[in-house]
């Protein structure tokens, strides 16, 4: 590729001038095809003339066998200097007369050849028969200069001066390109590194035109003024609390003075006084303790986030770098396999943290109902299987079983799929993980999982249920949070079942987990299915759908953009703000818009409020788009409107989901 590791200017430079290059290439060489040949055929034409007319001349010559008469015409051809020897020849073959341009070779043939134009050695030659009263007099012999090869290196020399002038033009008008398309550019990556060496938010580009590169210097302003406004309000936080430092600073001298001056009163109450501080003494112990096991769960938490991240920021420095050239597309595949790989690792422990604050605040809501056992066993046997057979590990599940448990599904299924999963990570290769279902007591139900891994020690044990605690294996081949287990114990006994394990060094683990039995009933109830298939719709079946997607990120607007251009059966608008969202939803009248809900100046619910109150625009589905998945903001979102909550990284299922569910609202609404 043109100026692959090169500037930008390069880049434009190179691809002005190789335009140009092959422009001319091929405006010339069509030029000089066309008129080479153009004057090769006239040529060919005048020769041919020339023996047609000498022939016509000679014939009265060769009927009186007057040889004088012919050598005269002959000698005429001294006034076409490109005829370098000219040649009559009998009827029976034998030469007539002949003619030699000055400084030429005669070098006539023996016999006349076969009529007609062949071109030798730099010649055009031309025989041409003699006709008279419908005899053959004879045949009249031409031979000319060809000075085609000639022609050409001329025309090879006007088209490399054309060439070098043309290019140097390009090359000039490059330059004044530079300043119109990548002065901009380079204006705000001169602004951001003086904004990160200096610290000064409130740098701005100046902006030069209203075309994209404007809305590009628009956007980088706008994101400037929201970064000073923050760290100005940061600045005044900090100030704040620094103030709140120092009044709790003076408070504590007061009540230091205070206390002080109590002591100097109450001698008497020295024994309540000593009890007392030795109580103080505890509970400072026991802060102390709580802020060390804080400190150490924060700071196993800043590892674990730290940990994706490096590898997220790392290798996309390294395809973001000028010497990607370097890598090959395996390499670069791989890479993009890391930063996946991390993503998803992230997402889960973020997934892990949030259900274990969730649980930790009391806002976990379950749905206590009999669940069958044998549907539950399935759908995870299908999850995990694929994990278990790269290994080449069996999976062993009960034959059949009509046991039913109380239990919340959905958190059944959540807690049997992560004991499965760690079975099968921390097993051996080849190895097997043996699930079964008993009644240790009346009333109970256990599910057991063992393993023929490694094993746990049993002073390993003793602290295999605190967050982010892995046992040693944070550095070993397996991923992992350490929170995991922590959420599965808690959502068992918010299910009001116990969970235990039992394991030896070497030999393998057994976990298990106990919930209240349910009596088989006749009638069953059916398995539901978590997996949400993305619906294929026919575009033949309705006209094409208009969808409008409303997001200030470009990254994110880009995801939207390639995954819903895999339908052919909508029509997609883009916006980048909630101003702008609204004014494409008044002109265009989509059928669903997709908002994202936090965004600068007007955001998605200020947006979809406008939106809601035009009664032109009342009845479209708008789906929100948050990376907010608290609970409390999915619930409000739902309350104020939205048609659909996602909350990002965006499920792509959930979304083809939500967008066809919408999509048939707004078809039931038109009538269709």
């Amino acid at each position: 590729m043109i100026g692959f590791g090169g500037s930008l200017r390069r880049k434009l430079s190179s691809v002005v001038l190789l335009t140009t290059l092959v422009a001319l290439i091929v405006a010339l060489g069509a030029m000089v095809v066309y008129d080479l040949y153009a004057y090769r055929q006239g040529w060919i034409s005048n020769v041919s003339a020339q023996a047609e007319l000498l022939g016509s001349t000679s014939a009265p010559a060769l009927e009186f066998d007057d040889a004088r008469v012919a050598q005269e015409n002959l000698a005429l051809l001294r006034f076409q200097p490109k005829l370098r020897a000219a040649a009559i020849y009998g009827a029976r073959g034998g030469l007539f007369a002949s003619y030699v341009a000055n400084g030429k070779h005669g070098d006539f043939p023996d016999l006349p050849g076969v009529e007609g134009v062949s071109v030798e050695h730099g010649s055009l030659i031309v025989f041409k028969r003699i006709e008279a009263h419908g005899q053959i007099l004879g045949v009249v012999y031409l031979r000319a200069d060809y000075e085609l090869y000639d022609r050409l290196l001329s025309y090879a020399g006007i088209a490399l001066s054309v060439a070098i002038i043309a290019l140097l033009v390009a090359w000039l008008m490059s330059l004044w390109l530079h300043r119109i398309v990548t002065g901009p550019i380079l204006a705000i990556g001169a602004t951001a590194r003086e904004v990160v060496e200096r610290r000064d938010y409130s740098r701005r580009v100046e902006k030069r035109s209203d075309d994209e590169l404007g809305a590009l210097v628009d956007a980088f302003n706008d994101m400037m003024r929201e970064t000073e406004r923050r760290t100005e309000a940061l600045e005044a936080s900090s100030r704040e609390k620094g103030r709140e430092v120092d009044e709790r600073r003076l408070a504590q001298q007061e009540v230091t003075r205070l206390n002080e001056e109590l002591e100097r009163r109450v001698q008497e109450r020295t024994a309540q006084l000593e009890l007392l501080n030795t109580d103080l003494a505890v509970a400072t112990a026991a802060a102390e303790g709580a802020n060390r096991a804080k400190s150490e769960f924060l700071s196993n938490m800043s590892h674990e986030l730290r940990t994706p991240l490096n590898a997220i920021i790392g290798f996309g420095n390294l395809l973001e770098s000028a010497d990607t050239k370097n890598f090959t597309p395996e390499k670069r595949r791989s890479f993009v396999e890391h930063i996946v790989t991390a993503g998803s690792h992230l997402l889960t422990l973020i997934n892990d943290i949030l259900n274990l604050a969730q649980i930790d605040a009391g806002k976990v809501s379950l749905s206590i109902e009999p669940v069958p056992l044998a549907g539950v066993l399935e759908e995870c046997r299908a999850m995990t299987e694929p994990l278990a057979v790269e290994r080449n590990i069996r999976l062993l599940f009960p034959l059949d079983s009509d046991m039913r448990v109380h239990a919340d599904r959905t958190r059944l299924k959540q807690v049997l799929i992560n004991l499965l999963s760690n079975a099968v990570k921390y097993n051996r290769d080849s190895g097997s993980v043996v699930i079964d279902c008993t009644r240790p007591l009346p009333g109970r139900i256990r599910i057991s999982i063992q393993d023929t891994g490694i094993g746990i020690s049993s002073e390993q044990l003793q602290a295999l249920f605190q967050p982010f605690n892995r046992l040693g294996q944070e550095s070993g081949a397996q991923e992992g949070t350490g929170i995991g287990l922590v959420v599965t114990k808690r959502l068992v006994e918010l299910m009001g079942g116990s969970m235990g394990v039992t394991s030896e060094s070497g030999t393998g683990s057994q976990f298990w987990i106990e919930l209240d039995a349910e009596s088989p009933r006749a009638t069953s109830i059916a398995a539901r299915h978590d997996v949400i298939e993305l619906p294929n719709p026919d575009a033949s079946a309705h006209s094409i759908s208009t969808v409008l997607c409303v997001e200030d990120n470009p990254a994110s607007l880009e995801l939207l953009k390639e995954t819903l251009a895999l339908r052919n059966d909508l029509r997609l608008l883009f916006a980048s703000n909630g101003h702008e969202g609204v004014a494409m939803a008044r002109r265009h009248l989509p059928d669903v818009i997709l908002m994202d809900n936090n965004m600068p100046v007007l955001n998605g619910r200020e947006a979809q409020a406008i939106l809601r109150r035009d009664p032109t625009t009342a009845g479209i589905p708008v789906i929100a788009l948050s990376a907010n998945a608290m609970p409390a903001a999915i619930a409000d979102g739902l309350a104020a409107g939205y048609f659909r909550y996602l909350t990002k990284p965006v499920d792509l299922l959930a979304l083809g989901e939500a967008l066809e569910s919408a999509l048939k609202l707004a078809a039931a609404r038109k009538g269709f």
